[in-house]
Parts: C-alpha cells; sequence; structure tokens
C-alpha cells in the first residue's frame, strides 16, 4: 500500500498562486505564522497538496462531505479538500513526526498519518472525485464556490516551477 506523506507547503509559493485563486488559504491564524501542513497524494498524474486543519471541537458535530473529511470522526482534525493546490517536489518540505520539543505536536502527527494510511483508499477517492467533478462542472455551486481552481493552478503551478529553474 502506498504511504500517505505529511508535508509543509512553501509559504511564497501560495502568495504566488493566490494571485491567480483568492481561495490559496494563508498559513496564519491570529496573524501568527504557522505550519501549513497537508497531505501528499497524485491526482490526474499530477502531485497535490491537501491541506490538514487540526482538531477543533467543531469537527466533532460536522458532517464529512466531498470536499471535507474529517480524521476519526474529528477528533484528529480533518483534510480540506477543496483547498488542495498542485504541487512540485520543491514546493514542499516533507515532516519528521519525530518533535522532540513539542511531544504533543508530534503525537498528533503521528495519530494523523497512522488514520490516513489506514484509510488510504477512503482519503484518495474523496480527493479525485472531488478533482473529476469539479473538472467537468458536475458540483453544486455552493461547492464548487469554495474550491480552488485546480486547473488554473496547474498551469501557474508549471509557469512558476519552470521559472525557478531558469
Amino acid at each position: 500500500m502506498q504511504k500517505i506523506k505529511l508535508a509543509i507547503i512553501n509559504e511564497k509559493y501560495c502568495d504566488y498562486l493566490r494571485k491567480y485563486d483568492y481561495r490559496v488559504p494563508y498559513n496564519h491564524d491570529n496573524k501568527k505564522l504557522r505550519p501549513f501542513v497537508g497531505i501528499l497524494f497524485s491526482v490526474n498524474e499530477l502531485l497535490y497538496f491537501a491541506p490538514l486543519s487540526s482538531p477543533k471541537p467543531k469537527h466533532l458535530k460536522m458532517y464529512d462531505t466531498i470536499d471535507f473529511l474529517r480524521l476519526d470522526k474529528g477528533r484528529l482534525g480533518a483534510i480540506n479538500y477543496n483547498n488542495m493546490l498542485p504541487v512540485k517536489n520543491q514546493n514542499i518540505t516533507p515532516i519528521n513526526t519525530e518533535n522532540k520539543n513539542d511531544l504533543n505536536y508530534s503525537n498528533l502527527l503521528k495519530s494523523q498519518v497512522y488514520w490516513l494510511n489506514r484509510n488510504y483508499d477512503l482519503v484518495i477517492t474523496r480527493a479525485k472525485a472531488l478533482y473529476f467533478d469539479y473538472t467537468n462542472n458536475n458540483l453544486p455551486n455552493n461547492i464548487l464556490s469554495r474550491c480552488c481552481n485546480f486547473k488554473l493552478l496547474e498551469e501557474k503551478c508549471n509557469k512558476y516551477n519552470s521559472e525557478l529553474v531558469k
């Protein structure tokens, strides 16, 4: 079974994409920069990053949808598929779940990775379904309006990374 990996996405890369799609999320909370942690997987032969949300009490009451999946019924956070972004390896930094300075965070990351890999098929099927429905214009307007523009961001991802090589 393929393993889902956690990564941090580059802040400057997100800033670049946000110029073209306002739905690209910011990686700060209350004006404090925080790691923008997400999962990596392939969709349509492209590498994608989907941000993870840390556990919040509201997740326990929310429902899973095509663009939102709770991890362990919300106890471990959630995946925000609507904010998934195309990436290249140079746009991300793999996460080491061994953090001796913050054992609680390290344990959360390990628990998330364990749950994600045990539910690999569900996680990947949900990502691909959203991508397919979005690119084929088969989503209700309320979901469509909160999704990043995947095709446009794929073009911008290629442009950004080709300019890095120059």
